[in-house]
Protein backbone atom coordinates (compact mmCIF):
# COMPACT_ATOMS: atom_id res chain seq x y z
CA UNK A 1 0.00 0.00 0.00
CA UNK A 2 1.33 3.44 -0.98
CA UNK A 3 1.67 6.71 1.60
CA UNK A 4 -0.92 8.43 -0.61
CA UNK A 5 -3.24 5.23 0.35
CA UNK A 6 -2.05 4.93 3.63
CA UNK A 7 -3.31 9.00 4.23
CA UNK A 8 -6.64 8.40 2.45
CA UNK A 9 -7.35 5.35 5.28
CA UNK A 10 -6.33 7.11 7.72
CA UNK A 11 -8.51 10.43 6.99
CA UNK A 12 -11.56 8.05 6.34
CA UNK A 13 -10.81 6.24 9.76
CA UNK A 14 -11.20 9.80 10.92
CA UNK A 15 -14.32 11.05 9.11
CA UNK A 16 -15.85 7.79 10.19
CA UNK A 17 -15.21 9.17 14.28
CA UNK A 18 -12.24 6.76 14.41
CA UNK A 19 -11.54 2.73 14.86
CA UNK A 20 -13.20 2.85 18.26
CA UNK A 21 -16.59 3.81 16.99
CA UNK A 22 -15.95 1.36 14.24
CA UNK A 23 -14.55 -1.88 16.01
CA UNK A 24 -15.32 -1.08 19.54
CA UNK A 25 -13.44 -0.78 22.70
CA UNK A 26 -9.54 -0.90 22.11
CA UNK A 27 -9.89 -0.78 18.04
CA UNK A 28 -9.98 -4.48 17.93
CA UNK A 29 -11.75 -6.49 15.37
CA UNK A 30 -14.65 -9.30 15.44
CA UNK A 31 -16.82 -10.95 13.01
CA UNK A 32 -19.49 -8.75 12.92
CA UNK A 33 -17.69 -5.40 12.57
CA UNK A 34 -15.84 -6.19 9.45
CA UNK A 35 -18.54 -5.15 7.50
CA UNK A 36 -18.42 -1.54 8.63
CA UNK A 37 -14.92 -1.92 8.26
CA UNK A 38 -14.92 -3.08 4.43
CA UNK A 39 -17.50 0.13 4.10
CA UNK A 40 -14.20 2.43 4.63
CA UNK A 41 -12.31 0.45 2.64
CA UNK A 42 -14.77 1.16 -0.35
CA UNK A 43 -14.49 4.65 0.07
CA UNK A 44 -11.23 4.71 0.40
CA UNK A 45 -10.76 2.65 -3.54
CA UNK A 46 -13.72 5.97 -4.41
CA UNK A 47 -10.73 8.49 -3.19
CA UNK A 48 -8.41 6.46 -4.57
CA UNK A 49 -8.95 5.96 -7.88
CA UNK A 50 -12.01 8.48 -9.13
CA UNK A 51 -11.98 7.48 -12.21
CA UNK A 52 -13.68 4.00 -11.66
CA UNK A 53 -17.20 3.39 -10.10
CA UNK A 54 -17.34 0.90 -7.59
CA UNK A 55 -20.77 -0.27 -5.03
CA UNK A 56 -20.89 -2.16 -1.87
CA UNK A 57 -23.35 -4.92 -1.75
CA UNK A 58 -24.10 -7.06 1.67
CA UNK A 59 -24.96 -10.21 -0.10
CA UNK A 60 -25.42 -11.88 -3.33
CA UNK A 61 -28.37 -13.69 -4.62
CA UNK A 62 -28.30 -17.60 -5.14
CA UNK A 63 -30.33 -16.72 -8.39
CA UNK A 64 -28.08 -14.42 -9.55
CA UNK A 65 -24.88 -16.31 -8.81
CA UNK A 66 -27.29 -19.53 -10.81
CA UNK A 67 -27.22 -17.40 -13.73
CA UNK A 68 -23.59 -16.28 -14.14
CA UNK A 69 -23.18 -20.15 -13.96
CA UNK A 70 -25.91 -20.75 -16.98
CA UNK A 71 -23.57 -18.26 -19.00
CA UNK A 72 -20.89 -20.19 -18.96
CA UNK A 73 -22.54 -23.34 -19.63
CA UNK A 74 -26.13 -24.35 -19.83
CA UNK A 75 -25.40 -27.70 -17.35
CA UNK A 76 -24.97 -25.04 -14.60
CA UNK A 77 -26.87 -23.31 -12.58
CA UNK A 78 -30.33 -24.85 -12.72
CA UNK A 79 -30.75 -26.13 -9.18
CA UNK A 80 -32.33 -23.49 -6.57
CA UNK A 81 -35.08 -24.77 -4.21
CA UNK A 82 -35.36 -21.56 -2.18
CA UNK A 83 -36.10 -18.75 -4.45
CA UNK A 84 -35.16 -15.93 -2.00
CA UNK A 85 -31.40 -18.20 -1.22
CA UNK A 86 -28.24 -15.70 -0.57
CA UNK A 87 -25.22 -15.58 0.79
CA UNK A 88 -23.68 -12.86 3.07
CA UNK A 89 -20.50 -12.74 3.75
CA UNK A 90 -19.04 -10.90 6.93
CA UNK A 91 -17.46 -7.78 5.10
CA UNK A 92 -20.06 -7.51 2.21
CA UNK A 93 -18.72 -7.76 -1.10
CA UNK A 94 -16.80 -4.27 -3.29
CA UNK A 95 -17.32 -4.86 -7.01
CA UNK A 96 -15.84 -2.28 -9.88
CA UNK A 97 -17.57 -1.19 -13.15
CA UNK A 98 -15.04 -2.80 -15.36
CA UNK A 99 -14.32 -1.12 -19.16
CA UNK A 100 -17.29 -2.98 -20.65
CA UNK A 101 -19.43 -1.67 -18.50
CA UNK A 102 -19.87 -4.60 -16.23
CA UNK A 103 -19.62 -4.81 -12.54
CA UNK A 104 -16.82 -7.03 -11.20
CA UNK A 105 -15.85 -8.23 -7.83
CA UNK A 106 -12.55 -6.94 -5.96
CA UNK A 107 -13.06 -7.44 -2.74
CA UNK A 108 -14.93 -10.04 -0.17
CA UNK A 109 -13.94 -10.13 3.63
CA UNK A 110 -14.84 -12.51 6.35
CA UNK A 111 -13.22 -12.81 10.02
CA UNK A 112 -13.84 -15.62 11.82
CA UNK A 113 -12.65 -15.96 15.64
CA UNK A 114 -12.95 -19.21 17.53
CA UNK A 115 -10.68 -20.28 20.55
CA UNK A 116 -10.70 -18.28 23.53
CA UNK A 117 -7.86 -20.18 25.48
CA UNK A 118 -4.92 -17.11 25.58
CA UNK A 119 -7.76 -15.62 26.87
CA UNK A 120 -9.07 -17.68 29.49
CA UNK A 121 -5.65 -18.94 30.70
CA UNK A 122 -4.18 -15.14 31.23
CA UNK A 123 -7.53 -14.74 33.28
CA UNK A 124 -7.05 -17.88 34.98
CA UNK A 125 -10.44 -19.31 34.37
CA UNK A 126 -10.48 -23.36 33.83
CA UNK A 127 -12.98 -24.98 31.41
CA UNK A 128 -14.32 -27.94 30.78
CA UNK A 129 -17.66 -30.06 32.51
CA UNK A 130 -15.96 -29.93 35.92
CA UNK A 131 -14.10 -26.59 35.55
CA UNK A 132 -10.37 -28.48 35.59
CA UNK A 133 -9.02 -27.97 32.00
CA UNK A 134 -6.80 -25.31 30.32
CA UNK A 135 -8.25 -25.74 27.13
CA UNK A 136 -11.46 -26.44 25.40
CA UNK A 137 -11.99 -29.14 23.03
CA UNK A 138 -12.11 -27.10 19.84
CA UNK A 139 -15.79 -26.69 17.70
CA UNK A 140 -16.57 -26.89 14.09
CA UNK A 141 -18.39 -23.29 14.40
CA UNK A 142 -15.46 -22.14 11.47
CA UNK A 143 -16.74 -24.71 8.61
CA UNK A 144 -19.70 -22.47 7.78
CA UNK A 145 -17.28 -19.94 5.93
CA UNK A 146 -16.70 -22.77 2.97
CA UNK A 147 -20.70 -21.83 1.55
CA UNK A 148 -19.76 -18.64 1.06
CA UNK A 149 -16.27 -19.03 -0.75
CA UNK A 150 -17.99 -21.78 -3.05
CA UNK A 151 -20.46 -19.56 -4.10
CA UNK A 152 -18.18 -16.62 -4.68
CA UNK A 153 -16.17 -19.07 -6.41
CA UNK A 154 -19.29 -19.59 -8.62
CA UNK A 155 -20.06 -16.55 -9.71
CA UNK A 156 -16.20 -15.75 -10.32
CA UNK A 157 -16.03 -19.04 -12.27
CA UNK A 158 -14.65 -17.12 -15.32
CA UNK A 159 -12.19 -14.84 -13.84
CA UNK A 160 -8.62 -14.94 -13.18
CA UNK A 161 -8.58 -13.40 -9.92
CA UNK A 162 -10.35 -14.32 -6.53
CA UNK A 163 -10.16 -11.51 -3.93
CA UNK A 164 -11.60 -13.61 -0.81
CA UNK A 165 -10.20 -12.54 2.15
CA UNK A 166 -10.58 -14.82 5.33
CA UNK A 167 -9.17 -13.68 8.55
CA UNK A 168 -9.18 -15.94 11.41
CA UNK A 169 -8.36 -15.13 14.86
CA UNK A 170 -8.10 -17.45 17.91
CA UNK A 171 -6.49 -20.17 19.33
CA UNK A 172 -7.99 -22.60 17.03
CA UNK A 173 -6.00 -20.83 14.35
CA UNK A 174 -2.49 -21.31 15.82
CA UNK A 175 1.06 -21.73 13.43
CA UNK A 176 3.41 -22.21 16.05
CA UNK A 177 4.04 -23.04 19.14
CA UNK A 178 2.26 -20.49 21.96
CA UNK A 179 3.21 -19.88 25.89
CA UNK A 180 0.88 -18.56 27.54
CA UNK A 181 1.34 -17.49 31.37
CA UNK A 182 -1.67 -17.81 34.19
CA UNK A 183 -2.21 -15.08 36.48
CA UNK A 184 0.12 -17.23 39.06
CA UNK A 185 3.27 -16.91 36.18
CA UNK A 186 2.85 -20.44 35.52
CA UNK A 187 3.26 -21.12 31.31
CA UNK A 188 1.17 -23.49 29.64
CA UNK A 189 2.43 -24.52 26.15
CA UNK A 190 -0.76 -24.19 23.62
CA UNK A 191 1.15 -26.80 20.44
CA UNK A 192 -0.20 -25.34 17.23
CA UNK A 193 0.03 -28.88 15.99
CA UNK A 194 -2.54 -30.99 18.47
CA UNK A 195 -5.56 -32.15 16.90
CA UNK A 196 -7.74 -31.38 19.68
CA UNK A 197 -7.09 -27.92 19.25
CA UNK A 198 -6.31 -26.70 15.95
CA UNK A 199 -8.64 -26.29 13.16
CA UNK A 200 -7.17 -24.18 10.44
CA UNK A 201 -6.40 -27.72 8.35
CA UNK A 202 -10.09 -27.53 8.08
CA UNK A 203 -9.78 -24.25 6.33
CA UNK A 204 -6.28 -24.44 4.19
CA UNK A 205 -8.67 -26.94 1.69
CA UNK A 206 -10.42 -23.57 0.40
CA UNK A 207 -6.70 -22.48 -0.81
CA UNK A 208 -4.90 -25.49 -1.69
CA UNK A 209 -2.80 -25.45 0.93
CA UNK A 210 -0.71 -22.47 -0.18
CA UNK A 211 1.12 -20.22 2.39
CA UNK A 212 -0.49 -18.73 5.25
CA UNK A 213 -0.44 -14.65 5.78
CA UNK A 214 0.11 -14.50 1.77
CA UNK A 215 -2.16 -12.46 -1.05
CA UNK A 216 -3.10 -15.41 -3.01
CA UNK A 217 -5.74 -12.92 -5.39
CA UNK A 218 -4.25 -13.93 -8.81
CA UNK A 219 -6.04 -17.27 -9.68
CA UNK A 220 -2.84 -20.25 -10.05
CA UNK A 221 -3.08 -22.24 -13.36
CA UNK A 222 -1.85 -25.50 -13.50
CA UNK A 223 -1.68 -28.47 -16.06
CA UNK A 224 -3.41 -31.53 -15.81
CA UNK A 225 -2.77 -34.21 -18.93
CA UNK A 226 -1.93 -31.47 -20.92
CA UNK A 227 -4.82 -29.50 -20.22
CA UNK A 228 -4.39 -26.49 -18.52
CA UNK A 229 -6.72 -25.90 -14.91
CA UNK A 230 -7.24 -22.37 -13.14
CA UNK A 231 -7.39 -22.58 -9.20
CA UNK A 232 -9.07 -19.92 -7.28
CA UNK A 233 -7.74 -19.84 -3.91
CA UNK A 234 -8.78 -17.91 -0.64
CA UNK A 235 -6.00 -15.84 0.90
CA UNK A 236 -6.45 -16.63 4.73
CA UNK A 237 -4.91 -14.83 7.56
CA UNK A 238 -4.49 -15.58 10.97
CA UNK A 239 -3.57 -14.45 14.21
CA UNK A 240 -4.02 -16.07 18.06
CA UNK A 241 -4.77 -13.14 19.49
CA UNK A 242 -7.34 -10.00 18.10
CA UNK A 243 -6.80 -8.10 14.78
CA UNK A 244 -5.93 -4.82 14.86
CA UNK A 245 -7.21 -2.02 12.39
CA UNK A 246 -4.08 -1.24 11.24
CA UNK A 247 -3.28 -4.63 10.43
CA UNK A 248 -5.71 -5.39 8.68
CA UNK A 249 -6.26 -1.87 6.24
CA UNK A 250 -3.27 -2.55 4.17
CA UNK A 251 -4.15 -6.13 3.29
CA UNK A 252 -7.50 -5.64 2.01
CA UNK A 253 -6.21 -3.02 -0.16
CA UNK A 254 -3.47 -4.95 -0.98
CA UNK A 255 -6.11 -7.60 -2.15
CA UNK A 256 -8.26 -4.77 -3.69
CA UNK A 257 -5.58 -3.15 -6.06
CA UNK A 258 -4.45 -6.94 -6.81
CA UNK A 259 -8.49 -7.28 -8.35
CA UNK A 260 -8.07 -4.14 -9.93
CA UNK A 261 -4.46 -4.94 -11.63
CA UNK A 262 -5.40 -7.96 -13.00
CA UNK A 263 -8.78 -6.68 -14.27
CA UNK A 264 -6.65 -4.32 -16.05
CA UNK A 265 -7.73 -1.01 -14.75
CA UNK A 266 -4.70 0.09 -12.84
CA UNK A 267 -1.44 -0.01 -13.91
CA UNK A 268 1.53 -2.34 -11.52
CA UNK A 269 2.71 -0.37 -9.41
Amino acid sequence: MTKKQADRLREEKIRSKGPKEIFGENAKIHDKSVNRFSKVVFKTLEDTFPNLEFRFRDNIKKREINEKLKSVDSRLGVTVFVENASIKPDGGIIEVKDKEHKWRIVLVCEAKHQGKDIENITKGILVGKKSNQDLMVAGNAIERSHKNINEIRNIMIDEKHFPYILFLQGSNFLTEPTAVLRPDGSEVILKHDAGSLNRIDRLTSANYSLPINKNSCENIFITIDGKSVMLQAVSIYTKSKEWTVDEMLPIMMDVSTTSLRILGLIQST
